[in-house]
């Protein structure tokens, strides 16, 4: 399909795929629209097409990605070295998702938007989101909670605190600031001011899987794995979160193999 989103730099498997493409990378931002993905092919068989980067390559800083998403941020060589001992947690802008299913392909950049359209456009029984306005609000709230505050922090406090150059102030800040993330997230799972323990972010009651928590858990469950044991003490209900929402078939696949270089 022509498009002055694609020019001749731009990879064959992108300019010619049918359909949902994605682009991405096996990271916890990368994970999050995977996931999606996975689950939506398992209740609608949705497909999709899948471009793999090579975050070695810079891909994110050439012409063909900017044109989709100008957002083309990478780590620099340092941290690209960092990114490979964290499992690369601290990640350029990947992924993005083009729909080449109207007139002229549409990108989606951020994660969390990805996730807003994925939804509300392949998922028509609202199995990933909701029907009730309120309950859908709920899964809004949290979605932008952990996108404006989760994932930026642990990001943060994962490269201060394993770079060569040790910055006290800035390791402090955003431990203190992730702990304060877990904290709240704790809270709202246990129930501490309702009385009402929860499986799930949003939803009435104990809550329904939906998409706020595919935005949280892929960031999350590092917290579970020996690059991060050594900074936080992993709360109760939180820990039992994570082994739910792990149990999925869809998750697994969705942090597989198959979306690794």
């Amino acid at each position: 399909m022509s498009s002055p989103l694609y020019d001749d730099a731009t990879p064959d498997e992108v300019k010619n795929a049918k359909g949902i493409h994605l682009i991405t990378a096996n990271t916890p931002n990368g994970q999050i629209v995977q996931i999606l993905l996975e689950e939506l092919k398992e209740v609608y068989g949705t497909e999709w097409t899948t471009g793999v980067l090579n975050l070695k390559t810079a891909e994110q800083k050439k012409d063909w990605f900017l044109r989709l998403n100008p957002n083309g941020l990478l780590p620099t060589s340092l941290q690209f070295q960092f990114c490979i001992y964290i499992q690369c947690i601290f990640t350029g802008k990947i992924p993005i998702l083009i729909d080449n299913t109207h007139s002229v392909p549409f990108p989606i950049m951020e994660s969390g938007a990805e996730l807003v359209y994925l939804q509300a456009t392949y998922d028509a029984n609202h199995e990933f989101g909701f029907k009730n306005p309120l309950e859908w609000s709920q899964a809004l709230q949290w979605l932008f909670f952990w996108h404006g505050g989760g994932s930026p922090n642990l990001a943060q406090y994962a490269h201060f605190a394993r770079t060569q150059e040790k910055i006290p102030y800035a390791i402090g800040r955003f431990k203190d600031t992730a702990v304060r993330v877990i904290g709240v997230l704790e809270i709202h799972l246990s129930g501490k001011y309702t009385n009402e323990p929860r499986e799930y972010l949003a939803g009435d009651g104990k809550g329904k899987y939906s998409i706020a928590d595919m935005s949280a858990w892929p960031w999350v469950k590092e917290l579970k794995s020996e690059t991060w044991r050594e900074g936080f003490d992993l709360p109760e209900h939180l820990s039992k979160y994570i082994d739910r929402i792990a149990q999925r078939p869809a998750v697994q696949r969705g942090i597989g193999k198959e979306y690794e270089q």
